[in-house]
């Protein structure tokens, strides 16, 4: 088996790629390799020629995600042009994994399908598949009816959704497996409605996030509960800011991290933040969090990638916080 600089592509291989320029919060180290395959089969062929002991990361735009500032080992694997087309027919939407969730959402308006909760969930249609994203009681696995993946291995196969099992964010996939399209089949809409009600959400999301803020969306889930259907669903009365707000961390800071004033579960990059700052400042929250109510907040943002060298882990940095905050 081959070295990934070994193996014949059509795409782009690039060693040492900076990983900070490719994320939203705009940290961490670099990619050993990073892989931009020029359609599937180029994917194909090269993850079946790949030595099988190589780590593999799929990545998309990065919206969800903080890579840590020792960076990935291995590949990381991220579409682009090749990807992020679409079609409609017979009252289903075909979307690549690399296609933004926001466009696919306009265009699904524009032909009478609603789709409208994507407009304002960041990121691509392959991690909102992978995290069975949704917003307004509504989610991927309500009109996701398949999808093509890569398997390690390098074979492209279909699966329905029935098969990923889609839960609270969260679909059964393996972590190194490339979703690469999306099948969906939303209800209809009037396109008229449909843009006026994508507006309403647009204008209540700038009014209560920090949109212009380096930050990679919602930073922990909502405590899960069950619906009356056996759904695994949001709480609607126990959010994640309010966990937060209740033990004072609105606007709690490490470093260049920051808990947002305006929306407290969104962790963001005030300019100077290294990703140790961010994920520090979360694991903070969290255990504070967990004094004050019992309650654990886990994690919405992926992080992924190894420490600097010569830096601790983030269990030993909140101890480091701790001690040196009892002798202030």
């Amino acid at each position: 088996m081959a070295r990934p600089d070994e193996i014949e592509i059509r795409g782009t291989l690039t060693r040492d790629k900076a990983l900070s320029r490719l994320t939203w919060l705009r940290v961490g180290g670099p990619a050993e390799w990073l892989f931009q395959p020029a359609d599937e089969e180029d994917l194909c062929s090269f993850l079946a020629a790949l030595d099988p002991e190589v780590p593999v990361f799929p990545m998309g735009v990065g919206s969800n995600l903080i890579v840590r500032d020792g960076g990935i080992r291995g590949v990381v694997i991220r579409l682009g042009k090749g990807f992020n087309s679409y079609e409609i027919a017979e009252g289903q939407l075909i979307a690549g994994a690399a296609a933004p969730d926001s466009n696919i959402a306009r265009k699904g308006a524009q032909a009478g399908l609603d789709l409208t909760f994507l407009r304002t969930i960041p990121g691509s249609i392959g991690g909102a598949v992978r995290m069975n994203a949704g917003c307004y009681g509504v989610y991927v696995a309500d009109v996701l009816r398949a999808v093509r993946v890569v398997t390690r291995a390098g074979e492209a196969r279909v699966m329905t959704a029935a098969e990923l099992s889609l839960s609270y964010r969260h679909a059964d996939l393996p972590a190194d497996w490339v979703i690469t399209q999306a099948t969906f089949a939303p209800p209809a809409g009037d396109p008229e409605a449909l843009a006026a009600r994508m507006a309403e959400q647009l204008a209540m999301r700038d009014a209560t996030q920090p949109v212009k803020d380096r930050s990679a969306g919602s930073t922990f889930r909502n405590p899960a509960g069950f619906s009356s259907t056996g759904r695994a669903d949001d709480v609607q009365d126990l959010k994640a800011w309010k966990l937060i707000d209740e033990a004072g961390l609105r606007g709690h800071a490490i470093g260049g991290a920051q808990m947002s004033e305006k929306h407290s579960n969104f962790l963001i990059n005030t300019g100077e933040a290294t990703a140790r700052d961010l994920e520090l400042l979360g694991e903070e929250v969290r255990k504070r969090v967990f004094q004050s109510r019992g309650i654990e907040l886990h994690w919405e943002i992926m992080r992924i990638g190894d420490v600097a060298p010569g830096e601790t882990s983030v269990e030993d940095g909140l101890e480091d916080a701790a001690r040196s905050a009892k002798t202030d």
